[in-house]
This record gives C-alpha cells, structure tokens and sequence, in this order.
C-alpha cells in the first residue's frame, strides 16, 4: 500500500470522527472527491428530478471528470486536515 492510499484511509477513518459535521457543500465536496478517487469519472444514470439529493450528489461527482484517482485522494486528504484543524466549514 501506498504512503498516499494509507493517508486516504486513515482520512476516511477521521472524517467520521469529526467533532462538528461539515456544511452541505463541503459534504458534497468530500463525496465528489471520495467518489472520484474510489471509482474514477461519474458513471452510470444521472438520478432524477425527484431524488434532489441523488442528483446534487452525481453533479458533485462528475464535476471532477478528468481528475485522477490520485488527485483526488490527495485532495480529499487535504480536505480532511483542514476540518480536523477547523480551518474550512
């Protein structure tokens, strides 16, 4: 294992831990990143009308289109030491 792939998992484990739970869009960013660092580009049916969540979600995600799996650990892992400090809400 990658020093990258056990700082992305450790960060996963951390992110639960959090002592205040993130904003929304900050929920959606850490989706997107996790998304696209666990599966590569968005893939599959874009939710509909009537699943909002579903659908703000799968945006997040295929904002990230292009991005590589290792970027996105990367920047997940950034993301996650700026909660864990309280630098970003």
């Amino acid at each position: 294992m990658s020093t990258l792939d056990a700082r992305f998992e450790s960060a996963q484990i951390d992110v639960k831990a959090l002592a205040e739970k993130p904003g929304n869009m900050t929920l959606l960013r850490l989706y997107a990143l996790f998304k696209q660092a666990t599966h590569g580009d968005a893939h599959g049916e874009k939710p509909g009308f009537a699943d909002i969540v579903g659908k703000y979600k799968y945006e997040a995600w295929a904002s990230l289109k292009g991005m590589g799996q290792e970027q996105a650990k990367e920047q997940y892992v950034e993301l996650v030491q700026s909660l864990k400090s309280g630098a970003s809400h």
